[in-house]
Parts: structure tokens; sequence; C-alpha cells
């Protein structure tokens, strides 16, 4: 009699199972998700789980690097794909609304404010994954601005990384609002202003 193996189901997509992860982790926090929780929503066993990811504080950090890898996070191609600077920031607020309150899961606002950010400091390297992910937008940020002083849609001296910095702060800002349960509409009512903020430049 064959013995029955026990392993990952036929098709398992590794990606997924770490993006049904970060769903589960996003609704319930680190300390609130079990073992149960993850091997329900990924559709493995426990066995293959721990053969794949590891445990679970192992397979947290691969959701957050997994997480933080994206390059094609909706807000920054907004404002890297608009040739206008001002359209871009702009792009990128209206993007981050949407991102932060239209999710198939339910879950809202943005993953590394709603958990990561909450175990940073008490789950082992969490810290230092948050601190690499927001120094990395800010650069990716500022480098758009830099190439705006080239081409003399902003004035030479902009404070490129400052500003930078700012939409990054204004964006946590909005996913915290949308976290509350604040309206889509709402939340978009001054978004022009907030990027006449952020281009504002008395050098200019």
């Amino acid at each position: 009699m064959l013995q029955k193996t026990r392993g990952r189901p036929r098709g398992f997509d590794r990606d997924k199972a770490l993006l049904d992860a970060i769903d589960v982790f996003w609704a319930k926090g680190y300390d609130g998700t079990s073992m149960k929780d993850l091997t329900e929503a990924m559709g493995i066993k426990a066995p293959s789980l721990y053969a794949t990811f590891g445990d679970k504080h192992s397979l947290y950090l691969q959701a957050i690097d997994r997480y933080t890898s994206d390059e094609s996070c909706a807000p920054l191609v907004a404002f890297e794909s608009e040739p206008d600077i001002y359209k871009a920031v702009v792009a990128f607020m209206n993007a981050v609304v949407d991102y932060s309150t239209q999710k198939d899961s339910g879950t809202l606002g943005c993953f590394l404010s709603s958990c990561v950010a909450t175990s940073a400091g008490v789950v082992d390297g969490a810290q230092s994954r948050l601190k690499q992910a927001i120094k990395e937008t800010d650069i990716r940020i500022s480098k758009r601005f830099d190439i705006e002083k080239t081409n003399g849609q902003l004035a030479s001296d902009f404070p490129s990384m400052e500003r930078a910095r700012l939409m990054f702060d204004l964006r946590q800002g909005l996913v915290f609002r949308a976290r509350s349960g604040i309206s889509q509409q709402a939340m978009k009512k001054d978004i022009q202003e907030r990027a006449k903020m952020v281009l504002f430049f008395a050098g200019q």
C-alpha cells in the first residue's frame, strides 16, 4: 500500500500564499493571528507552511518583504507616470485614498501602518524593515522631484528630500483617516490644496 505523502497542494502558488498571509496579518495583527488562521487563508496544511515559510515569525518577515518589494505600488506609479509635477502629486494622493479604501479583503489603510508599525520594536526584524521601506519611498519620491528640477518644472534649489518626506507623511495621514472609516469623498476634498503645500517653495 502506497503511503500518502503530505505536502503542498498541486498548483501551489507561493506568491499568492504570501499575499493571503499579508491579508490575515493585516486584519488581525501579528499577535492576533494564529497558525490556524494562516493555514486556512493560505490553503495549505501546517507541515507545508512550516516547510515552505518556517514558523509564524519567519512567515511574517517574508510577508513584510513581499509587501515592500512591490515596485508597482499604485501611488508611486501614479506619481512617476504623470508628466506634470502638480498633477503627479495629486495623482499620488488620489491613489493613496483609492488604495486605502478599496480592498477586496476588507482591510483598510496600509499594511505597514496598520500592522507592521504596531509590531515594530516587539517583533524582531519588523522595525528595521519598516525603517528601510520608509527610506526607499523617500528616495523614490525625491528622485522624481530632482528630475523636475533638471527639467525646469521646479526651482533648482527645491528641497526634494524634505518634500518627499512631507509627501510620505501626508500619505500616512490619509491612510490613518481611511483606517478610521472616513469616506473616500471626504478625504479627496482637499487633495489639491495638499498638493500645493508639497510644491510651494518661497525660493521660486
